[in-house]
């Protein structure tokens, strides 16, 4: 599983990184993905991130 930010649409809220801070994190004023490959005990929270993003600019690949 895989977490995708678009820098395009990130307002750089914050609220991936306050739900899920194993795998996001802010690079100055946006958020980014600080791995690779998300660890499995992330999964619930980074999927709840990515559904609470207020812009939608998460995505998940599996």
């Amino acid at each position: 599983m895989r977490a995708i930010i678009d820098p395009e649409l990130c307002t750089g809220c914050g609220l991936c990184v306050d739900t899920c801070p194993e795998v996001f994190e802010m690079d100055s004023d946006l958020a980014k993905v600080k791995v690779d490959a998300v660890p499995p005990e992330a999964a619930e929270t980074c999927r709840s991130a990515m559904q609470d993003c207020p812009v939608e600019a998460i995505s998940i690949e599996d």
